[in-house]
């Protein structure tokens, strides 16, 4: 069975919205985000995905024009800027400070209005990661964990103390460490102190414990880009600590958190790390809960020959099959624990 790639994932109502807002229609996103106003990790997620959509058209500008008092269509504002200044950022477009500074004064504006609401400040951090040379004094405070370079830590403060443990900020974060000017090994060393610094204190049911995945398959993903693959690299994945924080991943976020607020992004990572490293029984659980969804990521960045997106599909194919007919032969039952 060939995978679903949606970004919505199972969050039907989010589905709903999405189709209706590349029609140039606004209402279902402006109910839908009604319905978010005390659940921060549901508005960030939601808000997030609706922007990428949106920031392909004018679509927000219109509901802002018919509601200009709405609070929802002034965040959704300050979401589609900064997502269309990081992609000016990507591609390298002499625009980009501009589209950051109106980006960044929309994300404050909107951040005064609604002091509760942690995702203008999810907008701020996010566009950290375009100020590589942290020019900008709130990119380049100390943490108070001296391993961990000067960043955007009073920003990310900014989020947790609204909504603790918000997953958005501290993969925000670990993009900023990516892209700061610095040697690509200092880079890649702060993203792993990063990621098994959270995921030491991350409580059960958070999916901050995967981020010791996301390093590890950034360095993947590196290792791959510049041709220097040991024949043996995939045994990274079976070395401590990055096993035990994988385990500790599967045990602690994927059987003990909300099934609804799991994103596909996350299980997808989980599930290739599990495969990687042979735990095959617990792969095909998370494969199991996953389907019929998938995400691109972390498969087209880890395949090896990869010169197109097939050779992403085809890996996580194989891992899928793999570790289901293994749990079918060898281990229990998939299916819920109880």
């Amino acid at each position: 069975m060939r995978p679903v790639y949606h970004p919505a994932g199972a969050d039907d109502d989010l589905r709903v919205a999405l189709v209706e807002l590349q029609a140039g229609r606004w209402r279902a996103a402006r109910d839908l985000l009604r319905g978010t106003q005390a659940h921060w990790t549901l508005r960030t997620s939601r808000t997030q995905v609706l922007a990428v959509a949106a920031a392909r058209s004018d679509v927000v500008d219109v509901w802002l024009a018919e509601e200009p008092d709405s609070y929802d269509a002034q965040v959704m504002r300050a979401r589609v800027l900064a997502e269309r200044a990081l992609r000016a950022h990507r591609q390298k477009h002499p625009g980009v400070a501009d589209l950051e500074a109106g980006a960044r004064h929309t994300a404050l504006l909107a951040a005064r209005r609604a002091q509760q609401d942690p995702v203008p400040w999810v907008c701020l951090l996010a566009l950290a990661q375009i100020d590589s040379r942290q020019v900008l004094r709130e990119h380049r405070e100390w943490s108070s964990e001296p391993m961990l370079p000067s960043g955007p830590w009073g920003l990310l403060h900014e989020v947790n103390r609204r909504d603790p443990y918000n997953r958005e900020a501290f993969h925000r974060v670990l993009q900023f460490l990516l892209a700061r000017e610095a040697p690509r090994a200092a880079s890649l060393a702060a993203v792993f102190d990063f990621g098994r610094w959270v995921a030491s204190w991350a409580p059960v049911g958070s999916p901050l414990l995967l981020l010791p995945v996301y390093a590890q398959v950034e360095q993947c993903r590196q290792q791959l880009a510049n041709g220097r693959v040991d024949p043996l690299w995939r045994r990274q994945w079976v070395e401590e600590p990055t096993l035990t924080y994988t385990l500790k991943a599967f045990a602690e976020w994927f059987l003990k958190a909300d099934p609804h607020l799991r994103s596909v992004a996350d299980m997808s990572h989980l599930a290739y790390a599990l495969w990687v490293s042979h735990n095959f029984v617990e792969a095909a659980e998370v494969f199991a809960a996953t389907e019929p969804y998938a995400s691109r990521e972390p498969w087209g960045s880890v395949a090896e020959g990869r010169s197109t997106l097939d050779f992403g599909e085809a890996l996580l194919l194989r891992a899928r099959t793999e570790s289901l007919s293994f749990a079918r032969t060898h281990g229990p039952r998939v299916g819920p624990h109880p």
